[in-house]
């Protein structure tokens, strides 16, 4: 398996929400691998290094982590901090 670096940003339909009171529950739903960015109000961002057979995997399955713990959120951006042969990332 390989490691791979991304970043995922989400935005909460609720604006008010505070993205700080979801950071422990990631840790404990299986993001204990990215840093938590809560800088901006109703958002959340965290930067990932997770190991994975391809990066699709580990893209999908830290999506997967953060919508459990918080189904409203909805996926704004995802950035791949990749370089090098495209074929690597889905294979």
């Amino acid at each position: 398996m390989k490691e791979y670096e991304f970043t995922l940003k989400f935005i909460f339909s609720d604006a008010s929400i505070n993205p700080e009171s979801f950071v422990d529950l990631l840790g404990e739903g299986g993001c204990d691998d990215a840093l938590i960015g809560v800088g901006q109000a109703g958002q959340i961002a965290l930067n990932f290094n997770r190991e994975a057979d391809n990066a699709f995997t580990a893209i999908c399955s830290a999506i997967a982590d953060v919508k459990y713990v918080i189904p409203e959120a909805v996926l704004i951006e995802a950035t791949l901090g990749f370089v090098g042969n495209a074929k690597e990332v889905f294979l």
